[in-house]
């Protein structure tokens, strides 16, 4: 059974709130973390750099949002910060907006009572993987129930680099709500430090690591236990969120694909050129030097001869506005 915040993540539905670049744990040689996020004090709402406050509740609405999950870096090591976004979100929508945060540190108990006051429903504790095993007895074992007493939910977010009993205790004896395992991945920021440490990525794979479901032989039975996969991520949760930000921000022209992805298309052409054919303005927007529209209206306008050229455009609904592929348009010519 998923926890609320994995639900939400699975339609899409959280923020990513990247608050803070630098971690204490540096020696970490899995941290997934690329060039433009490690070490670095940038505030990121998805791919969105935030300048604002506003920037965050933009980006929230902008894919209108269920919750956000606030990850780094070390979030609890820039905590003014991060609870200062998480009054904010909490302020603009609601109590019921459900907020997780990732940390790979304990934190103690005045941290635990300011992220809940702040309005952190849930926060996902993840040890040192020397320290897997030897738990009990630690400042581990004892955030745990400090969390719980401050109001949070606590729960273990891990790696899949190796199967470990001693977090299905925690969930047995009541410590932890849940464990999350996620798939292990290489990734641009690790790949060379994963290759180091003997890993190889799964044949025909992009990211996910050979041998990380085998963990789930020892832990995947526990109805508290949750295995996420590479693939899940991007079909799920990463398409999901891109579809929830398409339908908010699409004009009355543009096509949202299967992948969450906007279609339209462009041409160098006046507004004037497009009433003279008959174009409604709901289906074209005046842009400084050239117009867009619904793409099938261009691709008809060009294969009748009505307009010399064009393209079809393809890009994702995020704050940047990526194209992912440009197809030109042109004319038949005469026989």
């Amino acid at each position: 059974m998923l926890s609320e915040g994995c639900e939400q993540c699975a339609k899409g539905g959280k923020l990513v709130l990247f608050v803070y670049g630098y971690c204490d744990q540096r020696d970490c040689f899995y941290c997934p973390l690329g060039e433009n996020r490690k070490n670095v004090t940038d505030v990121y709402a998805n791919e969105r750099k935030v300048e604002t406050e506003r920037d965050v509740v933009d980006e929230a609405r902008r894919m209108d949002a269920l919750g956000a999950s606030v990850t780094g870096g070390e979030p609890q090591e820039a905590l003014d910060r991060t609870c200062r976004y998480l009054s904010l979100l909490k302020e603009e929508f609601g109590e019921d907006f459900h907020t997780h945060l990732y940390t790979g540190i304990t934190g103690g108990r005045e941290n635990m009572r300011r992220l809940s006051e702040a309005g952190l429903d849930e926060i996902r504790f993840h040890p040192p993987l020397d320290l897997w095993g030897d738990l009990h007895g630690t400042e581990w074992e004892d955030i745990l129930y400090v969390a719980r007493e401050e109001g949070l939910t606590p729960a273990f977010e891990i790696p899949g680099i190796r199967a470990e009993t001693e977090f299905l205790d925690f969930l047995d004896e009541g410590a932890a709500d849940f464990c999350n395992i996620n798939e292990f991945e290489m990734s641009q920021g690790n790949f060379r430090r994963m290759q180091d440490a003997g890993f190889e990525r799964k044949e025909d794979h992009m990211s996910a690591v050979e041998g990380s479901h085998e963990v789930l032989e020892v832990m995947g039975d526990h109805p508290k236990v949750y295995f996420c996969t590479s693939v899940f991520k991007d079909a799920a949760q990463h398409r999901n969120r891109l579809k929830r930000m398409a339908r908010t921000v699409r004009r009355p022209f543009d096509e949202i694909t299967d992948d969450g992805t906007l279609v339209y298309g462009k041409a160098w052409v006046s507004p004037t050129r497009l009433a003279e054919l008959g174009v409604s303005d709901e289906f074209y927007a005046e842009k400084t030097d050239h117009v867009e529209l619904a793409w099938w209206l261009l691709e008809e306008m060009v294969d009748e001869g009505d307009l010399a050229e064009g393209e079809i455009v393809e890009q994702y609904p995020t704050a940047d506005g990526t194209v992912v592929e440009r197809t030109p348009l042109s004319a038949p010519r005469p026989a």
